[in-house]
């Protein structure tokens, strides 16, 4: 009866380096995984780096280069925001009343409102223009677009020339606050559900940010398009890399211990 129990034991003992074997080479498989995995998120990173360079740096020169005229329909499908976001343009018409919009916005001001009124322009197409950020308090006469005068040199009685950024639409609404058109709150300049709120056709895929300028009213305050981007993909490569390099140590640490380990446990077996 001894026998057969130290067979079996030895049956046991032999089957054993195998499975654990096979354990040790799946689990550095996963940790040299891990690594390119590290790796790749942090090339990825410095990537989107040198995008975010070149598109702060396109921003910049398009903010001051001269005004051009606002693109009409035959532009229309080649507007896109990663060209055209933040260019200066020109659109000249007539603001269109009782159809302005209010956009909730926080800005340095304060908490309040973006007056989006449409502007017929004389080539037919309409155009949102963002004609500034007034306060919840502010009162209601001073948002009608005739309070407002026109850019300087306008080109007939009447018509406005307006001068601002391009920007491209905000679908959708905000953060957990979705626009409702029927209750006519909104909570991003959403250009085609705004156009189709207030009916207005021809409407060109994106609206104007107006300039400030000299004679502008208090409210709406004009020229405060907030330029702002945010630039943390150098951070997060050094953090993707440096932990591709401490997983990387790991694995080199216990390899190394494995082959420490391997002559002993085999002659002590």
């Amino acid at each position: 009866m001894t026998r057969p129990a130290a067979d079996g034991r030895a049956g046991a003992g032999a089957g054993e380096p195998r499975p654990s074997r096979r354990r040790r080479i799946a689990a550095g498989a996963l940790g040299l995984l891990g690594v390119a995995l590290l790796l790749a998120l942090g090339v990825w990173q410095v990537e989107r780096r040198a995008w975010k360079l070149a598109l702060m740096d396109s921003v910049e020169q398009r903010v001051h280069a001269e005004p051009v005229p606002a693109p009409g329909p035959d532009q229309w499908p080649l507007v896109t925001a990663q060209r055209d976001a933040y260019r200066r343009v020109t659109a000249v018409g007539r603001f269109i009343e009782g159809r302005d919009t209010r956009v909730r916005a926080t800005t340095g001001l304060g908490r309040g409102f973006w007056i989006l009124t449409p502007l017929r322009t004389g080539q037919g197409y309409t155009v949102l223009v963002n004609r500034g950020f007034v306060p919840t308090d502010a009162g209601a006469s001073s948002l009608r677009p005739d309070a407002a005068p026109a850019d300087p040199a306008p080109p007939e009685p009447g018509t406005v020339r307006v001068t601002g950024l391009l920007r491209a639409s905000e679908p959708g609404g905000a953060f957990l606050q979705p626009n409702d058109p029927a209750r006519d709150q909104w909570y991003s300049r959403d250009v085609a559900a705004i156009a189709a709120a207030r009916g207005l056709d021809g409407a060109a895929p994106y609206f104007v940010d107006r300039e400030a300028s000299p004679g502008l009213p208090a409210w709406p305050r004009a020229g405060m398009t907030v330029l702002a981007f945010p630039n943390n993909h150098l951070l997060y490569a050094i953090i993707w890399f440096g932990l591709a390099l401490a997983l990387s140590g790991a694995l080199v640490s216990v390899w190394r211990n494995e082959r420490q380990d391997g002559p002993s446990s085999r002659s002590g077996g």
